[in-house]
């Protein structure tokens, strides 16, 4: 939807936001009658923040449809109203260069159109000496899953084949076996969830059918800018498995029940074997955690040990500063993402800083810069998170990174959401991205009175 469709949607109307503006004003009555006294909220497709009792009701739900209906993903609100009733509410929709913030502000602006973090682009290290796992045994997969499933449905080779070029990647031997056993298709259950159950239990996973099978490569494990950029990835010379977000490698085949995918490694690390399973974690940006040498492992409940690690670690490529001692601490060559906050303090300088070769992401939280303008010495960075002053401070001087990907305006949880859109809008605008929609709708509501009393049980 472009922006004069978005327009056009009913969001944009008072009517539609009457019901929500009642409740609001029946209790938060107090507050909007305070000098310059406003309500915040936000409502997106898949949730909604608003300061009522009963969360989710008719006004909300009237507003959320209309989202889903016109393909908007969010609406923050600021509604103001004067002792008549006069009601006027300024409306956010953010655009596709807009990431979703926590709270009412938003997240990272997107400078460049499907720019990724430096560790989403990172593409695995070659590991030619990898073999598969001693362990490794196609035939002693069929014959222990045959044996746990003997009316199991296996899958033909042409459905095999099949998925192999849907993927673009030929599936290891192990996978195959066990695929040739169970095709892992809920119609061949019945819905039946017992059996479901069951068959999970035999293949020590819920094994995804082959139309299910997906690479699991690092664009498919989101993660918002603001956190992947502050991420590194890192593989220590004793590593099985490779600290990356996602590999063309990696084929996920399974779900550990929990939300965590199961998957064969075929770019394992340099201590790891072609065909290993790993666990890639739902609670973690980046990395995997090895499970099993091998496939065959997995099933007959021979799974790896966890290594105790023993290894001197090198400098952190992330790291996190309070003041300028801690500063000096962090900064190394190898030093990727830094985060400053003061708390309070003496501001730092960024003159350590300067000339790193491979710092690529800084988050300065406000009042944490003695001078926001030393910024524009950090020609290497390509994510950039500063308060509103400091963006203020940069922008005035003309001294924005010209090589950021993307950028965030850090702050308070209550800052003007307002004045957040309009300095956003100034950056994206630098970059020619589309902008945050900015709009007014202006109504009625009339005396204070049983009309705004809550209806929804």
């Amino acid at each position: 939807m472009n922006d004069q469709e978005r327009f056009r949607s009913a969001i944009y109307q008072f009517e539609t936001w009457e019901p929500l503006l009642r409740l609001l004003r029946a209790e938060n009555a107090e507050q909007l009658a305070a000098p310059g006294g406003r309500v915040l909220g936000r409502i997106t497709r898949s949730g909604w923040s608003v300061p009522l009792k009963q969360l989710y009701n008719d006004g909300v739900r009237r507003v959320h449809d209309l989202l889903v209906r016109d393909g908007i993903g969010a609406v923050t609100f600021v509604m103001e109203m004067e002792t008549t009733g006069h009601t006027r509410l300024h409306l956010l929709v953010p655009s596709e260069a807009v990431e979703l913030g926590i709270g009412f502000n938003p997240g990272a602006l997107v400078l460049v159109e499907g720019a990724l973090p430096e560790p989403w682009r990172r593409l695995p290290e070659p590991t030619p000496q990898a073999v598969p796992a001693p362990s490794a045994d196609p035939a002693l997969v069929a014959r222990t899953v045959r044996g746990r499933l003997p009316d199991a449905v296996g899958a033909t080779e042409a459905e095999i084949a099949a998925a192999e070029l849907r993927l673009g990647v030929a599936l290891p031997e192990e996978l195959k076996a066990l695929y040739r056993v169970t095709r892992a298709k809920w119609s061949d259950w019945g819905g039946d969830y017992e059996a479901s159950s069951r068959h999970s239990q035999a293949v020590r996973c819920e094994l995804f059918d082959l139309e299910a099978l997906y690479v699991a490569e690092a664009v498919t494990r989101e993660c918002p800018w603001e956190h992947a950029a502050m991420e590194a990835v890192q593989t220590r010379p004793s590593a099985a498995v490779q600290g990356l977000a996602g590999s063309p490698g990696w084929i996920a085949f399974g779900d550990n029940g929990g939300g965590d995918r199961l998957a064969v490694d075929l770019t394992p690390g340099p201590h790891g074997h072609l065909g290993q399973v790993i666990l890639i974690s739902h609670e973690q940006n980046i990395g995997a955690r090895l499970v099993a040498d091998s496939l065959t492992d997995l099933l007959v409940d021979r799974l790896a040990a966890k290594s105790a690690d023993v290894e001197s670690q090198a400098p952190a490529a992330t790291s996190f500063a309070y003041d300028e001692e801690s500063l000096g601490r962090a900064v190394h060559p190898g030093l990727e993402a830094l985060a400053l906050d003061v708390r309070g303090g003496r501001p730092v300088g960024l003159a350590p800083l300067m000339g790193l070769p491979r710092l690529r992401s800084l988050v300065a939280h406000p009042g944490a810069l003695a001078d926001p303008t030393e910024i524009a010495g950090l020609t290497r960075l390509e994510y950039l998170g500063m308060g509103s002053r400091e963006w203020g401070d940069v922008l005035d001087a003309d001294a924005v990174p010209e090589g950021l990907l993307a950028v965030a305006v850090t702050g308070p949880f209550d800052e003007d959401p307002l004045a957040v859109a309009g300095l956003a809008n100034e950056l994206l605008a630098l970059w020619g991205r589309p902008r945050i929609a900015q709009s007014v709708v202006e109504g009625d509501l009339g005396p204070e009175g049983q009309a705004d009393t809550p209806t929804d049980k």
